[in-house]
C-alpha cells in the first residue's frame, strides 16, 4: 500500500473509534458498487474495507501504528 489506512478512511491518525466509524460508513455508501457504478468505485470500496477492518480492532490497530504498511504486508500473507 502507498498510502495510510487513515487516509484512506479520510481520518487523523488520533481518530476515534467512532470517527472511524463514522467515515467508514460515509465512505462505503459513496463508494458501494450497487450505489456508484464508476469503474474505481469498486477498487476504493475494498481499499475502505481492508483499512477498516484493521482500524477498527483496536489489536490490530495498534500493531499497524507500531509497524505501518510492514504490519499490513504481513497480515495479507
Amino acid at each position: 500500500m502507498n498510502k495510510s489506512l487513515y487516509s484512506t478512511l479520510e481520518v487523523a491518525e488520533g481518530a476515534s473509534q467512532e470517527e472511524i466509524k463514522k467515515s467508514y460508513r460515509r465512505l462505503a455508501r459513496k463508494y458501494h458498487p450497487d450505489l456508484n457504478k464508476g469503474k474505481e468505485a469498486e477498487e476504493k470500496f475494498k481499499e475502505i474495507n481492508a483499512a477498516y477492518e484493521i482500524l477498527n480492532d483496536p489489536q490490530k490497530r495498534a500493531q499497524y501504528d507500531q509497524f505501518g504498511d510492514n504490519y499490513v504486508w504481513r497480515a495479507e500473507l
